[in-house]
Formats: structure tokens, C-alpha cells, sequence
């Protein structure tokens, strides 16, 4: 039996397919339902949940990314949906019901943490949210209705990590089902599965896209927890993803290992480089050996991405001048694009829950020189200590 094919391998090459004719790059089945020869085999490919009826369930498509993402998490199978949140929310409530409780990690996604902390209590589901940098405030938090645990590893802010595998035994022990959001480290740097996660969760918009022109999502795991978000919260709350976007993102798909090694590279290097001003005084990157969390991250991670934020005092108006004078990176909320992005958030942590303003940069493919000369041009500019 020959050897799987390692990662580059796995999302660059397809065998040869006849029933394409041959086309190196599967076609797009851009059709909202698919049509019978007869009632006999309607009725037949109706009781087949694996069938290609219509496109709310099954596309030929979407199938194909499912099945690569499904690989490159190493998972049983896979469900796209049409955004992120539409993952998420659906990994979310296809574990829970009426009277369950959720601890979530309080630094998590922010629309994640507001499905789970508001939205959810229409349906009488609880959440108490806890620092997951210590799962003993995880425990802490738990109730004996506890049924999930919502992780996001690292998150994306102050990139905060959770042990995973400590996560995963404490949570087995308590039958509590784990989801973990992966965005920031991709698949090809980090596999929950592989530690006991149940569910992975990714913004496929992000890294797995690549290009800033697609919305999607994905959870990823066994086949029955996968089947059953299939029955329940695919169909019922319709955020399907769409054809198009998926023939997108399995393009994108094809050249993601050699991305983020550009991504990881050019990310070390800036975050190098803030760590060595002056008026910087916090540096949020896990590939830094001096994150609080570093030994964690390589012993859970494989390599980093490409998201960072820093501090540098609380004068807001100082870092407002700052990124308005910023030529390279573009002022703008999403990350995992070619393109570097920034924005200026506010951050709430610590006991005393101190508010301070935080640069978020999402370092894209452009020469790192460039923009760390971007970054000096503009710190001088917003009036931060000459350089």
C-alpha cells in the first residue's frame, strides 16, 4: 500500500480524472439542482445523503473542497458553508440543545463569542467565558450542564493560545464536545483533530482563499458529527456555499503551503523588527520566542501565520495619524489575503479588564523590506520616538 502523499502533494496534484476528459482543474457545476431519468432513480438518489439532488444539500463542486479540506485536516469529512460564521454557527448549535451550557474562551472571534454569550440564550443555552491561557479558569467556568467548550488557538487579537491537548483531556473526562476555530494557523500548520478536537472550524475567506475575492467556511471531523450538522443545520438554516466560491477557494487551495511560508517569513521579520523599537511595548506574535507562550505554540503548531498586533502607549489619535499614514498596508478588517492589511482595535484583558489600543497588521506577500520601511515612514509621521 503506497504512502500517503505529503501536504505540498496533497493540495497541488489531482490524478487523471475521465470523467472530466481529463481537465486538470476540476469543472464548476454551476446548476441550483440536478435532474432524473426516471421516478425509480429520483427515489434512489433521494435516500442517498451522499447524492447530487439539489445544490442546497449537494454540489459536485462544493464536494470537491469538502473532500481536499477534509484530507488536509485530516479529518473524516467535511461541510463548507457560505461565511465563517455560517461554520461556526453551525458546529455550535449542532452541539447543543435547550438547558446545555458553553465555555467559551473569552477572546475568541468576536460574532462567535456574541452567537455564544447572546444570541444562544433565545434558546435557552448558557455560556460563561473564560481565560483561555489557563484551563483552570476554564474549569472554573464550567457547570455540571457544560456540553461544549469553544476554543480558538491562537486568537486573533492577542493571539492567546490554548493547550489543546490539556483541553481535550479535561474535556473527554467530562463528556464535553471541543471545537476549535483554526483560521490563523491554516491547516498547514496546526491539526486539532490529530490532539482529540472534535470539530475544527475555518474562515475559509482567509488563508485558504487567499486572494480577498471569496467568502466561506468549513467544519471538519467525524463523519456522524458531520452527518448530523448534514440533517439539521446545513439544510434548515441554508448558509450553503455557493458553487462559485467554491470552484474559487479550491484555486487558491493550490498554492496555500507556499503562501504561508511567505506569510510566516515575512511576519517574523516585522515582528522582529517592532520588538526592536523603543516606544513598541508588546509585540502579540506566537512565532516570537519571547511570547509568553512560545514553547506552546511550537509544540502544537508547526509554523505561524501572518497575523500580529502590538502596543505602543494609549495615545489613540497617535495611532489614528499612524495608520492613515500607512502607504503599503491598507486600512481594512480581514486578513490571509496577498494584500497587508491594518486597523486599529481596542483590547480588553487582564482582572482589571484595562481597554488600550491595539495595531492589528496583517503582513501580506509583498517585500518585507518594503514594508517595514512602510511602517517607519509612518511611525515618524504620527510623531512616535525618532528612529
Amino acid at each position: 500500500m503506497s504512502a500517503p502523499p505529503r501536504f505540498h502533494s496533497l493540495v497541488a496534484h489531482d490524478g487523471h480524472d475521465p470523467r472530466h476528459h481529463g481537465a486538470v482543474h476540476p469543472p464548476l457545476y454551476d446548476s441550483s439542482l440536478f435532474t432524473f431519468a426516471s421516478v425509480a432513480e429520483m427515489e434512489r438518489a433521494d435516500a442517498d445523503p451522499d447524492s447530487f439532488i439539489y445544490s442546497r444539500g449537494n454540489n459536485p463542486t462544493v464536494r470537491e473542497l469538502e473532500t481536499r479540506l477534509a484530507a488536509m485536516e485530516g479529518g473524516e469529512r467535511a461541510r463548507c458553508f457560505a461565511t465563517g460564521m455560517g461554520a461556526i454557527s453551525a458546529a455550535v448549535l449542532s452541539s447543543v440543545h435547550a438547558g446545555d451550557h458553553i465555555v467559551c474562551v473569552d477572546q475568541a472571534y468576536g460574532p462567535a463569542r456574541e452567537l455564544i454569550g447572546s444570541y444562544a440564550r433565545r434558546f435557552g443555552i448558557t455560556a460563561d467565558f473564560a481565560d483561555g491561557t489557563d484551563l483552570g479558569a476554564i474549569a472554573e467556568a464550567a457547570h455540571p450542564e457544560t456540553k461544549l467548550l469553544y476554543l480558538e488557538s491562537p486568537t486573533s487579537l492577542l493571539f492567546e493560545l490554548q493547550d489543546l491537548r490539556a483541553c481535550v483531556e479535561w474535556a473527554r473526562e467530562r463528556g464535553i464536545r471541543t471545537i476549535v476555530d483554526n483560521t490563523w494557523a491554516s491547516p498547514c500548520y496546526q491539526n486539532p483533530l490529530a490532539f482529540g478536537i472534535d470539530l475544527v472550524v475555518h474562515s475559509l475567506t482567509k488563508y485558504a482563499g487567499g486572494h480577498s475575492d471569496s467568502m466561506g467556511g468549513v467544519v471538519i471531523g467525524r463523519e456522524a458529527a458531520i452527518r448530523k450538522i448534514d440533517r439539521s443545520e446545513l439544510k434548515l438554516l441554508g448558509a450553503v456555499m455557493q458553487p462559485h466560491a467554491a470552484a474559487s477557494i479550491a484555486r487558491g487551495l493550490r498554492t496555500l503551503p507556499l503562501r504561508m511560508e511567505r506569510h510566516e517569513a515575512s511576519a517574523l521579520a516585522i515582528a522582529s523588527h517592532l520588538e526592536e523599537l523603543p516606544f513598541v511595548t508588546c509585540v502579540r506574535y506566537p512565532g516570537l520566542p519571547s511570547h509568553p507562550q512560545h514553547d506552546l505554540a511550537r509544540s502544537q503548531m508547526s509554523g505561524f501565520g501572518s497575523l500580529l498586533s502590538f502596543e505602543a502607549g494609549d495615545d489613540r489619535e497617535r495611532f489614528v495619524r499612524f495608520v492613515d499614514a500607512l502607504r503599503f498596508f491598507r486600512i481594512g478588517f480581514s486578513w490571509g489575503g496577498y494584500e497587508s492589511l491594518v486597523s486599529l482595535q481596542t483590547a480588553s484583558f487582564g482582572k482589571a479588564r484595562r481597554s488600550v489600543p491595539v495595531v492589528r497588521l496583517h503582513v501580506g506577500l509583498e517585500e518585507p523590506q518594503d514594508l517595514i520601511a512602510d511602517l517607519d515612514q509612518a511611525f515618524r509621521a504620527a510623531g512616535f520616538q525618532s528612529l
